[in-house]
Order: C-alpha cells, then structure tokens, then sequence
C-alpha cells in the first residue's frame, strides 16, 4: 500500500441546544415567576386549620410540610406569603426543573436541587442542614416525590422530620376552578384565574429521632392516608372531580382500622 496513513480528527462536540439553555434559565423564570404571583393573586384562599403552623412559627418550632406533588401550583402562592412563614423546597435536577427551581426562588423560596431519581440524598442532606443552621426555616416535600408512585407515601419525609426535630404537618390544597394536566404521573392541577383555593392543615405529628421497622412502616402509612384523607374530604367540599380518585391509597389503614 502507497501513501500515508491519515490520522482521524475527532468530530467536534455539538452544541447542546444553547437557546434552548438560555430560554430556560434566563428567559422563563423571570417571565414564570411574574407571570405564577400574578395568577396566584387572582385567587382566594380559604385556609383551614393554619393555627398551628403560625403557633410553630411563633414558638421558633420547625415545621415539615407534607403534601402531594399533585396540588402543588395551588400551594405554592399560599406558603410563599410572609405570614406562613420561611421554607425551603427540593426541585429536581433536570433542565426543566432548573427553570422551576429559579421560579421558585424568585418567589422567595430557598431551593435544594435533586429529586427521588436524581440528586435526592444530596437535597435532603442540605435541607436538613440549613434547618438545622436556621432554626426558623421550614421544609416542604411532596410526600409522593418527584416521579410517584401518586398519592403513595416515600421516606424521606419522615427523615426530614427526624434529622430536623421538626413536627410534620400535613396539608392539603382543593378547588374546582382549574386545568387537570392528566398525561402527568401525578395529574397535576392548576388553579384557573380566581379560583377559590380550599388549604387544609392536619394535625401535626410529632417524629421519633428513632423507630424500629415496623414503626417506621406505620408512620409512612398514617401520613399517606392522612393526606389522602384530607384531599377526598376537601375535594368533596369544593366540587373538584377526579376520574382516578386517590382513595386506593388509603384503604390499607382504613380496613385495619376497621377491624
């Protein structure tokens, strides 16, 4: 053979959709967070059972809030209001959830970026640090996580509680007036133009530092069926309809309680 070799050149990197990037980070959250405390002003609240949570804020007691990720446009507005206090979120990791997360920051909220499929032990380890650095902060967590499954309580809420001291406050959030986005896993709902928004806290829930398994189990289970409980109430209340209702998922302790 003749000539010689050639060498080969790597390809160069391809761009990874920078106006897509810049779209999502610098134009939409500006544009997001407006556009969100402007809907939510629109709105009416009536809030329920929020004693507690202003007699933990006054006493300089944490709080943990429980809720599911489906009914969280309709909280966000409500907890980002200086008389419920200072919180701080997780949001996912994705490039999506970055945009979500700077429009929540512009709404005032701290932000731990990670999610039950990313990232997770990383966020839960910092918001139980900054808890614990600022005992007048509180954390919220959807107790279904980023990616379900719905209405099915994970763990990490009660290990947010435990490392924290916090007491864990379920919250529930209805009304009917609003868009159902049903191609998501949790159908999230999003309150439409002056809606009425039904909030609800339960009874707080004071968190063992320690538990056996069986304790643990126990816990989880009282914090999904209470959530769920107090959504079927409150849907009941405000007309809000669902074709897959999330009664399946209390029916575990309803039936043990039963006996």
């Amino acid at each position: 053979m003749s000539g010689s070799p050639t060498s080969s050149t790597p390809p160069a990197p391809r761009p990874r959709k920078p106006v897509r990037r810049f779209f999502l980070h610098k134009v939409l959250p500006p544009f997001g967070w407006r556009a969100y405390r402007a809907l939510g002003r629109s709105w009416t609240y009536r809030a329920q059972g929020m004693d507690a949570l202003h007699g933990c804020i006054a006493d300089g007691r944490p709080v943990v809030g429980a809720f599911l990720h489906a009914r969280t446009f309709a909280l966000l507005h409500y907890f980002s209001l200086p008389a419920q206090g200072r919180w701080i979120l997780m949001c996912s990791q994705s490039r999506d959830g970055e945009a979500m997360a700077r429009i929540e920051e512009g709404l005032g909220f701290q932000v731990a970026r990670g999610s039950s499929g990313k990232g997770g032990a990383r966020a839960l380890v910092e918001m139980i640090k900054a808890q614990r650095e600022d005992r007048g902060l509180n954390s919220c967590l959807a107790i279904d996580g980023s990616r379900g499954p719905r209405g099915i309580a994970q763990l990490g809420i009660i290990t947010l509680a435990q490392k924290t001291g916090s007491l864990l406050l379920p919250v529930a959030a209805s009304t009917a007036r609003c868009w159902r986005w049903e191609r998501s896993w949790d159908r999230t709902v999003i309150p439409k133009w002056g809606a009425t928004i039904a909030v609800r806290a339960g009874e707080p829930i004071a968190v063992p530092p320690k538990m056996d398994a069986a304790a643990l189990e126990a816990l989880r289970l009282r914090v999904e069926t209470t959530l769920v409980g107090m959504h079927a109430a409150l849907d009941a209340e405000t007309g809000y309809r669902d074709s897959e209702p999330l009664q399946a998922a209390a029916a575990p302790l309803t039936a043990a309680g039963a006996g």
